[in-house]
Order: C-alpha cells, then structure tokens, then sequence
C-alpha cells in the first residue's frame, strides 16, 4: 500500500498530465494554480515528466515570444498516463469499499 505522501505525489503528476494533453501551451504557473499546489512544485513535476520521457518540450523559434513552449505527452507518457489512471480507479474503489462499510 502506498503511502498519503506517494498517492498525493501520483494524483498531482496524473492531473499535470491530463492538464498538458488538453492544453500544451499551458504554463507552469497555470499548471500550478489548477493542480492545487506551488509554482516551484508544478515545476518540479514538469521537469521529472521531461526527465523521465513522458513529456516532450518544443520551443517554436518562429514564435516572436521566445519563452513560450508547448509540451507533448509522448508515447510513452500516454501510457503512463493510463496507468497512473487505473491505479488512481482502484484506490478510489477500495476508499468507497471502506466507506460503505
């Protein structure tokens, strides 16, 4: 059984996630402001979701704004995403489980 502290890790990398594959342009700051937790931390995840391959950065050098990127869940992300999804599915049943006890 996973500890509170790794659901609520797992929860926040799962929602950061489902935030980049509606909005690739989103920010860190709006990462940040819609998971519910610090700049520093949405930061944090983004670059553990870059470092880890589940999430690509662009930088378009067209865009007259330089500091704007887009990210990409790779393929690999879109697993994780899934999986990460169903775990999230199973500790959901075993608290209803418990609640209807």
């Amino acid at each position: 059984m996973a500890s509170r502290r790794e659901e609520q890790q797992e929860n926040a990398r799962l929602r950061v996630m489902f935030l980049l594959s509606e909005d690739p342009d989103i920010s860190t700051r709006g990462l940040a402001k819609a998971v519910g937790i610090s700049n520093g931390s949405a930061y944090y995840v983004l670059k553990a979701l870059i470092a880890k391959g589940f999430v690509k950065l662009e930088n378009f050098n067209a865009n007259p704004q330089k500091e704007n990127y887009k990210y990409f869940l790779t393929p690999a992300g879109i697993r994780e995403k899934s999986e990460l999804t169903h775990r999230f599915i199973i500790r959901k049943r075993e608290e209803y489980q418990q609640l209807r006890l």
